[in-house]
């Protein structure tokens, strides 16, 4: 099993702790990896391209003139694709980019990026991270004591004192245990856990 150091908020080394290899030690599978970025990106996209049919353009309920007996072609509606201000005909719609992952392929993409980040001393665990009130000089002070600037950091709960004082520091996100992906934790330079949630990602995902 892996071992790493455990830190408090001081920058200070205060134990070790074993890493479950069913989580942080397994082989590292690069194509699930790349699979699983480029899946949520897709899924972030958005198809806005848009045109309104003739079905979807207001107005054009009556016809503009009987069938027959007036020397003009026959209409049936002012909103066909011929008129002004009628429908486009084969109108673009937006499209979908997403695509799916199967559930077992989206847990060993989270598994391999979590063991790249130990493997590469990218992950930091942190005895805990408490602050006594939303102040974003003291989560930057924790993170100069730790050494790392552009960081994710990995919470069991959700703290708002934490998640506050964070949320203005340039290159840090803050996420749960439950909203982790593989893009961030890629994204980041350093990722910065409590063991409480490393307790919790252990028990979800092992």
């Amino acid at each position: 099993m892996a071992s790493v150091s455990v830190y408090n908020m001081e920058g200070k080394e205060v134990g070790t702790l074993e890493l479950n290899d069913a989580v942080f030690g397994v082989e590292v599978n690069e194509h699930l990896v790349h699979r699983a970025v480029v899946s949520q990106l897709a899924n972030n996209r958005q198809g806005t391209q848009k045109a309104k049919t003739r079905a979807e353009v207001s107005g054009g309920g009556k016809k503009p003139w009987r069938q027959k007996g007036t020397g003009h072609a026959r209409q049936g509606s002012t909103r066909a694709p011929q008129w002004t201000g009628g429908g486009v005909v084969f109108a673009p719609t937006p499209r979908d980019y997403s695509f799916k992952m199967n559930r077992k392929e989206k847990r060993l993409a989270l598994k391999s990026a979590l063991t790249s980040r130990v493997q590469e001393n990218k992950l930091v665990v942190l005895d805990e991270l408490k602050l006594g009130e939303i102040k974003t000089k003291n989560m930057k002070a924790v993170l100069d004591n730790l050494k790392v600037s552009k960081a994710l950091i990995v919470l069991d709960e959700n703290d708002q004192n934490v998640v506050m004082s964070a949320r203005n520091l340039e290159g840090v996100k803050t996420a749960l245990t439950n909203t982790i992906n593989v893009f961030d934790i890629l994204k980041y330079n350093t990722v910065v856990v409590t063991k409480a949630a490393v307790a919790v990602i252990e028990e979800v995902y092992a």
